[in-house]
């Protein structure tokens, strides 16, 4: 009796062990779904719709974006980690080994080991620490990794899943999922801007050297109206020149669009934006856009306080062209230096044919704190006003807070801040 007591003992405690790491390993699937779930979403929030970017705004999507890709990535992870584990306690070997046996016994999952090591990379550069850290182009150039990242795992997924083997429903409603995905994205992301840009035929017409570091690029076209594009919105550029063709750039128009030309102005904060004064004149642009919602159209008041900070004042200067005659308009332009004040005498040429105010607020934050008394100061009609600001965050943030202790309400408040966008 005490021989069967034991073996009973083994038994139960075998059994308990199994279930154990049989639950460890479902839900490591479960988190395995759920976080490739997130991974297409987010993807897909950024895929330029162009009639989502219309009425959500891009600067939102890339938040939505932004606030889903950690949960993808840590339910991705927790599936590595636990299926690892699961397998592990169930073949009673290191943690490693069992990583070596599944690469080698199941099927596409050296793929699958790669995709992860993308995932967490372009995980790990999105904080802001390491973002602030590296170049634009590293950054995207990582992060483009991303949509090979998804497409590798795929297979691992449909083949190796439980929830995929012997259901075809599932199996196909999965497929159906990525290739819904894959469709958009190569759709708004690449055939449609690759049409628009062989139909107006965009091209480099003038380089312009607006001060130090800071370059306007002047492109022609045809028939660009047909664009709808709004001072204020931005769009992807690509200029088709060695060094420049493989990534693309988001800057804001710096000036109102016409039937034939557009203008950006770019600071050197990176190595595309060092070179684009090495463009050559009739270079072609590829083009994605427009994109934005920071257009005049969303005020609704008669008083409009435009804020900007070093080049972020570019947008604004193209939005002071978009309101019609019936807004007044303020503009407080921040910069640490005067010869930080880009494109001074077009903002005074407009304001004076327009009756708009341009201060000029040269110094530290802490001569300029930005907060609602202070800006109070150069506009008393701060707290009944439509806010724009465009610059770095901190200019933003400080804005913000000062609209909240303002009483303006979010509705009047439209940001655009300069960091990178997401692929």
């Amino acid at each position: 009796m005490p021989r069967i007591g034991t073996l009973f003992t083994l038994l139960l405690h075998r059994f308990l062990e199994f279930s154990f790491y049989a639950v460890v390993t479902s839900v490591s699937r479960i988190a395995a779904m759920v976080g490739s779930y997130l991974a297409l979403i987010g993807l897909v929030l950024v895929s330029r719709i162009s009639w989502v970017e219309k009425s959500v705004g891009h600067d939102r999507l890339v938040i939505w974006h932004r606030k889903l890709g950690p949960y993808s990535l840590y339910l991705i992870t927790g599936h590595v980690l636990l299926v690892i584990l699961g397998y592990a306690g169930v073949d009673r070997v290191p943690l490693a080994v069992e990583l070596w046996r599944m690469i080698l016994r199941f099927p596409w999952m050296l793929p699958a080991v790669i995709a992860f090591i993308f995932f967490a990379m372009a995980g790990i550069t999105s904080y802001k620490k390491a973002r602030a850290k590296m170049s634009y182009e590293t950054w995207w150039t990582i992060h483009l990794y991303t949509y090979l990242a998804i497409a590798l795992s795929f297979m691992h997924q449909i083949l190796s899943g439980p929830m995929f083997i012997g259901h075809p429903l599932n199996r196909a409603y999965w497929e159906f999922l990525y290739i819904y995905a894959g469709a958009i994205i190569v759709i708004w992301r690449f055939v449609i801007p690759t049409g628009r840009s062989l139909r107006h035929n965009l091209k480099i017409e003038k380089i312009v050297n607006e001060g130090p570091g800071v370059t306007s690029i002047i492109m022609r076209g045809r028939k660009l109206d047909k664009l709808n594009a709004q001072g204020g919105q931005f769009f992807g550029w690509r200029f088709m020149q060695k060094g420049q063709w493989w990534i693309s750039h988001p800057y804001s128009l710096s000036a109102a669009p016409t039937d034939k030309h557009m203008r950006v102005t770019v600071k050197e904060l990176g190595d595309h934006s060092k070179a684009v004064k090495n463009l050559k004149k009739g270079t072609r642009v590829f083009f994605e856009g427009p994109y934005g919602t920071f257009v005049a159209a969303t005020a609704s008041k008669g008083h409009i306080v435009l804020v900007g900070g070093g080049v972020g004042i570019t947008p604004l200067r193209a939005l002071m062209e978009e309101f019609d005659d019936s807004k007044q308009i303020d503009v407080l332009f921040r910069a640490s230096r005067e010869e930080d004040l880009v494109l001074r005498k077009e903002l005074d040429a407009i304001a004076d044919a327009r009756g708009a105010r341009v201060h000029y607020l040269v110094g530290s934050r802490k001569v300029h704190p930005m907060d609602a008394k202070y800006i109070s100061k150069f506009v008393p009609a701060f707290a009944d006003s439509d806010v724009y600001v465009c610059g770095p965050t901190p200019l933003v943030e400080a804005v913000r807070e000062a609209c909240r202790d303002a009483g303006i309400p979010k509705n009047r408040f439209h940001d655009e801040a300069f960091e990178f966008h997401a692929v």
